[in-house]
């Protein structure tokens, strides 16, 4: 009987992401929650009543947020590095997402507003609706009832 050798595995390595200088200068990201969190529904039921105390948790992969609108239309939001997932937890709303963003301006990290939007599609969202914006993506609230109230991950 002939011994034959074992052929070893081909392990196979992603290529390594090529990293500008900035990059390179830009502080390691915070190491990731590794704890569970509960948030009591008397928190979230008050948030989505009041509008206050709707930060529930923020850390280095995203944000929980609960959140009620009085008013539209709301600024355009489009965050670069961020998808937004919003719950409707009650009410409804006219939702434009997409298009060109008017008079974009800068308002904080990742973090851009604008007047309009121009070109976008136009959704009507109920109770109980999902919807998900990826990064990038101008969105709008430009009708709501009252109540309306959001639950939302970044």
């Amino acid at each position: 009987m002939k011994t034959l050798p074992i052929a070893r595995p081909l392990l196979l390595r992603p290529p390594r992401p090529r990293r500008s200088a900035a990059a390179a200068d830009a502080p390691a990201p915070k190491a990731p929650p590794t704890e569970v969190t509960v948030f009591d529904h008397t928190r979230s039921n008050r948030s989505s009543r009041t509008g206050v105390g709707g930060n529930f948790l923020s850390n280095s992969l995203f944000k929980v947020i609960a959140a009620r609108r009085v008013a539209a239309p709301a600024a355009v939001e489009i965050h670069t590095r961020d998808a937004d997932v919003f719950y409707i937890v009650d009410g409804s709303a006219t939702f434009i997402t997409g298009g060109t963003a008017v008079d974009v301006k800068e308002v904080g990290p990742n973090e851009l507003h604008a007047k309009s939007i121009t070109g976008g599609t136009e959704r009507h969202l109920t109770k109980g609706d999902v919807i998900e914006i990826p990064p990038g993506t101008p969105h709008q609230f430009i009708a709501v009832t009252n109540p309306f109230s959001t639950s939302s991950s970044k």
